[in-house]
């Protein structure tokens, strides 16, 4: 059938990611295990047949929090960070005007795990300074069309200040859409309400996303059933924004009720666009029809950079052909904003066995772009990757802050620069607030590399590696801040010189730079070395104000060196978390458990899960940000009448808590 390319590309997400629908006639789906997945349901009516292997259909209209028993393994519990803009890293980077949103699909609508998993091959996001919004990407018409994002993404986002929104997905006919789907949703009650709105508003509420990301792709609709989605947006928004949620809108049904695509905010969808927050234009977008979109918007009284322009990167990414000055263009004022479609692309289009460091390596020059130094873009690259042209931004604002450089996957896990876990993982809610400026290195040598690493870490699963020949001295920017100074207030870094001989300084500003793409203005303290992995604590008394920047200096004796940075920490004095209370086993199927706890009543930034073996040695079994965890496998050593279990709370200065104990009976 000749579908349209937007038809296509949307609807082929579920089909690229494993989401094939399920037939009439399949085998129904497997007893439920004890393994939590990420939400999924229909609006209300759901597919005639039975669902596939692993599917469950569920109803949205019927759900409610104090029955779902996955919810403590899926809400976020991550406030949404404020952030703030420093001066920029280079000239061409600007604040205020194009914003950048992604729609990713993190893995299948069906059997997505809330927790993370035991491999390190994972779409880590981790430039979210470049990062306005993110859409949890998918949805297939034989597993479910309304999707809640899992709590990680949503945790490791929000310390990064970006909000994530779940997604509404009724899918063209040729991949299974049934109007009646379009129709649940818009379905009112008898006092005149959607009762669907209030469904969805509840539902990221509960969860503790951003709100949704609403995308009505299923022709054959008429005027009524236009008129019938307006208010229904109307609702959703009004609704979700006395709970801070947002609503974003696709460029796919018009005002008559038909799907058709324009590429532009028009007549026949700025009602749409009105009735929500900001609007995805498809792809067939034009240089003229983009300049008169954000005209209309402003004549609306509204921001062009409401408007996302739908730049396709699934499958070619930063080989994608763009017309960037039609969007962000370089000597004048950006003409719309900017959302990318799928660029988990740098993960997607390396070959099998790809590492960790590769998908960085290709997500560092999607973000970062060809120079791979955003304080010295490649302007004439034919990708103008976002740190090109849009201001990076910051959550660093308040003491205690500290970093192990966790990405927030890994091949082992590291505890004081010991692997406790020997088993790949993948957890974003236990990411670390990263560099926003990957790599900034000013030197008047030779420019060493600059990667996450994942040989070795401290802590969590990685750490920061510089490696190459250090003919002058190299300065590292790592993070703009806005720390208050005080008498006490100390910085503290964890660090290790694997080959060569190197000196260390910790860089810190007090003021911002003169001029966009100028280096702060640091300060340059000495640092103790010596060998293996070593903690150095320097006081910044006599500085005041308010710390801007921090980086460090680096200055070799010649030759190739190779050093590592595990932990980077600013306090005024030390802390401890409380415990949490009330560890227990919920369920349990054989090697498999879920437990849960009671959380610590202080501030807590993760827990930490361990087994303690018979002959005393801890077993990181995983971490999450939640109240609740699986694990899954697990078997009896030998002579082990009990699985013994401890539970940490850890804090924001990486400090653990006394342990809650229990034990599982084989």
């Amino acid at each position: 059938m000749n579908l349209s390319r937007r038809a296509v590309l949307f609807a082929g997400a579920g089909v690229a990611a494993g989401l094939v629908p399920a037939l009439p006639g399949t085998a129904a789906a497997a007893a439920r295990d004890l393994q939590p997945y990420a939400s999924y349901w229909y609006p209300d009516s759901l597919p005639t047949g039975t669902p596939g292997t692993g599917i469950t259909w569920r109803s949205l209209t019927s759900w409610r929090a104090d029955t779902d028993t996955d919810l403590a393994f899926n809400a976020s519990t991550v406030p949404l960070a404020t952030r703030f803009t420093p001066v920029p890293a280079n000239t061409t980077a600007r604040s205020g005007q194009a914003r950048v949103q992604s729609l990713v699909s993190f893995g299948p609508t069906a059997q997505n795990p809330s927790q993370g998993a035991a491999t390190a091959d994972y779409y880590a996001l981790t430039h979210w300074s470049y990062l306005d919004e993110l859409v949890f990407w998918g949805g297939s018409s034989g597993e479910g069309l309304i999707l809640a994002p899992n709590a990680p993404i949503v945790d490791a986002a929000h310390r990064h200040g970006v909000p994530v929104l779940g997604n509404v997905f009724l899918p063209p006919a040729a991949y299974g859409g049934q109007l009646r789907w379009t129709r649940d949703l818009v379905q009112r009650d008898a006092e005149g309400r959607y009762p669907l709105a209030a469904q969805l508003v509840a539902v990221a509420e509960a969860y503790g996303f951003d709100g949704w990301f609403v995308n009505a792709e299923t022709g054959g609709g008429d005027p009524a059933l236009a008129t019938g989605m307006l208010g229904f947006l109307g609702e959703l928004k009004s609704l979700g924004a006395a709970r801070g949620q947002r609503v974003t809108w696709y460029d796919a049904m018009t005002v008559n009720g038909s799907v058709s695509w324009q590429g532009a905010l028009n007549n026949q969808n700025k009602a749409f666009f009105q009735a929500a927050d900001s609007m995805f234009l498809d792809f067939r977008w034009t240089p003229a029809a983009l300049a008169s979109s954000g005209t209309t918007a402003e004549q609306l009284g509204r921001s062009r950079d409401a408007l996302w322009a739908g730049v396709d990167v699934e499958a070619n990414g930063t080989n994608a052909s763009v017309n960037w000055d039609a969007i962000v263009p370089a000597t004048k004022t950006h003409v719309t904003s900017v959302g990318y479609y799928r660029p988990e692309w740098t993960r997607n289009h390396l070959p099998a066995g790809r590492s960790p460091g590769d998908f960085h390596a290709a997500d560092d020059a999607f973000w970062t772009g060809a120079s791979l130094d955003p304080a010295r873009p490649d302007t004439t690259a034919r990708w103008r990757a976002p740190a090109v042209f849009v201001a990076d931004r910051s959550t660093v604002t308040s003491l205690p802050f500290a970093t192990v450089f966790n990405t927030g996957h890994g091949l082992k896990w590291y505890e004081d620069g010991e692997a406790t876990g020997d088993t790949a993982w993948n957890h974003l809610g236990l990411q670390d607030r990263l560099p926003s400026r990957r790599w900034v290195v000013r030197t008047g040598g030779l420019r060493p590399s600059v990667t996450f690493d994942f040989a070795d870490a401290w802590r969590g699963g990685s750490s920061v590696l510089l490696s190459g020949d250090l003919d002058a001295p190299a300065t590292l920017d790592l993070y703009a801040t806005r720390l208050p100074l005080g008498e006490d207030t100390v910085v503290e870094l964890t660090h290790r010189t694997d080959a060569g001989d190197v000196s260390l300084e910790l860089a810190v500003a007090t003021d911002d730079p003169a001029t966009a793409g100028a280096a702060p203005p640091y300060t340059f303290l000495p640092v103790p070395s010596g060998s293996g992995w070593q903690t150095s604590t320097v006081s910044l008394a006599g500085l005041t104000g308010t710390v801007r920047a921090l980086g460090v200096r680096l200055t070799g004796a010649g030759g190739a060196v190779r050093w590592r940075l595990g932990g980077l920490a600013v306090r005024n004095a030390t802390e401890a978390p409380d415990a949490p209370t009330g560890l227990r086993v919920t369920e349990a199927e054989g090697g498999d458990l879920r437990l849960a706890w009671q959380p610590a009543p202080g501030p807590v930034r993760h827990y930490e899960l361990y087994r303690i073996l018979p002959d005393g040695t801890r077993r990181f079994q995983g971490g999450t940000c939640q109240r609740a965890f699986h694990v899954a496998g697990l078997a009896p050593e030998q002579g082990e009448p009990a699985a013994r279990f401890e539970l940490r709370s850890v804090g924001e200065l990486f400090s653990v808590s006394t342990p809650a104990t229990t034990t599982h009976t084989w």
